[in-house]
């Protein structure tokens, strides 16, 4: 038994490493994996099975409905209007726009209203707000829809929306919101919601869709306010549920031309959810009146996008940098490709400043997180640890470019999952959002590079072992 159990273990992990050669795209992610199925007979070849293989070379993002689904994104944004920003002779943010539009297939706008929504009670308060307002649909999308007093006063106030003849459309990820399925899911669609998982996980289709979640979190009202932002529908919003204690985020309200765009994002992702073809553009998409000066755009990406939209965004922003660059976010595992373009652009004298959590969610995140940061102490990067838990995704660079959405500075959000961002090109908030984060960092506990090196032994060790699986988190 035991000779048989050792010729599948060779049989079963040669094929795989053969797989992860032949199909890998990136030497350092094809490692981890490859030490995987050694380290974890069986286990780690069917991990790699169910989370690491390239499925874009597959039918799967070739199949109806992905080609169905992009098709829908062209057709929408030809009959979109907007105002075009006249970025002049700022070569900086042509240069910028221009990638992002190859990527996202987006263009910037002006005549824009953004506020900058910074606590879960203020987030919850706009959105519930705006909400009540609406007049003809509510279109949500969440990665997480968790159950607790937010959901139940979400599914109070849809029951009086839609007496009123507003229809409410929900779209949410499977994975994230799987403790939705069943009676909660019922609750909705028993009121008149039209509710969608987005790629839902059955056996059927378990081993092309279990890794690429859709993680974008989108409210629009009327097709004339939205929301976006890293915030998901959780009571650790709103409440100390946790010894993390109540958590903190950044979320955006968009008004004006940009409301368009984000609200496409939603449009083909409820169209590739419903797989129903029963409502046209034209009725959810007009021309946006000018209600502000905040030039913007949206980033948006997917596992099916020609290019990695978000990581090219980052790198674009960063490469672009001529004085500061600061990033918050609790998972920052960016890859080989990003913290090279962090490094060069430290040593081109950028002041650089990264913040993070003191405490995490996920420890093996934080450790992989901490094995990383010699190498850019050593650069001049300054790293501060807040003492409260912020789940936010922010990036700032110099005096008028600021990012902030769903995606994290990792390979996930990289390549693996569907994600929005909003790009700001604008001083005012700017300002705003860089005083607030060197506020917070003025109160955090800095890390020197003296005080690194002389961590525990055992903390190097925990981290080198999670090095190893940094592409996998």
């Amino acid at each position: 038994m035991k000779t048989a159990l050792t010729i599948a273990y060779i049989i079963v992990s040669l094929w795989v490493i053969g797989a992860i050669i032949y199909h890998g795209r990136r030497p350092s992610r094809s490692i981890s994996w490859v030490i995987a199925i050694i380290v974890l007979p069986f286990i780690g070849a069917l991990l790699y099975y169910l989370f690491g293989m390239n499925r874009r070379k597959f039918k799967f993002f070739n199949s109806k409905e992905f080609q169905r689904r992009r098709r829908y994104h062209y057709e929408g944004d030809a009959k979109m209007e907007g105002t075009a920003p006249n970025f002049g002779v700022d070569t900086r943010k042509q240069r910028l726009s221009r990638l992002v539009s190859a990527c996202s297939e987006t263009r910037p706008t002006t005549g824009n209203t953004i506020t900058v929504l910074q606590d879960g009670g203020e987030t919850f308060n706009a959105l519930f707000k705006a909400m009540e307002e609406a007049k003809e649909s509510i279109h949500v999308q969440y990665y997480i829809l968790e159950r607790g007093a937010l959901l139940d006063k979400m599914l109070e106030l849809f029951q009086r929306k839609i007496a009123e003849g507003v229809v409410v459309r929900i779209i949410y990820d499977s994975f994230g919101s799987y403790r939705l399925r069943g009676r909660p899911k019922k609750k909705f669609r028993d009121i008149g919601v039209k509710i969608h998982p987005i790629m839902p996980i059955r056996l059927s289709n378990l081993l092309f869709s279990l890794n690429f979640r859709n993680h974008r979190k989108i409210l629009v009202i009327d097709n004339k306010v939205a929301f976006t932002g890293g915030v998901n529908v959780s009571d650790k919003y709103i409440k100390h549920g946790s010894e993390l204690g109540k958590w903190k985020d950044t979320h955006l309200k968009l008004e004006g031309p940009i409301v368009n765009d984000i609200h496409l994002v939603f449009l083909k992702d409820y169209f590739f959810a419903s797989k129903k073809e029963d409502f046209k553009v034209e009725e959810h998409l007009c021309e946006q009146p000018t209600v502000g000066q905040v030039e913007a755009q949206v980033v948006a990406g997917g596992p099916d996008s020609n290019h990695p939209a978000i990581m090219y965004q980052y790198i674009g922003m960063m490469n672009q940098a001529e004085k500061s660059i600061c990033i918050a976010n609790p998972y920052f595992l960016p890859g080989e490709a990003f913290l090279q373009t962090l490094k060069i652009v430290a040593l081109e004298g950028v002041e650089i400043s990264l913040l993070i959590p003191k405490n995490s969610d996920s420890m093996a995140a934080k450790f992989a997180m901490f094995s990383q940061f010699e190498e850019l102490l050593e650069v001049g990067v300054k790293i501060y640890m807040r003492s409260d838990f912020s789940h936010s995704k922010i990036l700032i660079v110099d005096g008028d470019l600021v990012s902030i959405g769903s995606g994290n500075f990792d390979i996930r959000s990289f390549e693996l999952n569907y994600e929005a961002n909003i790009l700001m090109y604008d001083k005012e908030i700017n300002k705003e959002m860089k005083r607030e984060f060197l506020g917070i960092c003025e109160k955090a506990d800095p890390i020197t590079l003296e005080r690194f090196r002389n961590r525990s032994v055992w903390l190097k060790f925990l981290e080198g072992l999670f090095k190893f699986f940094k592409p996998l988190l």
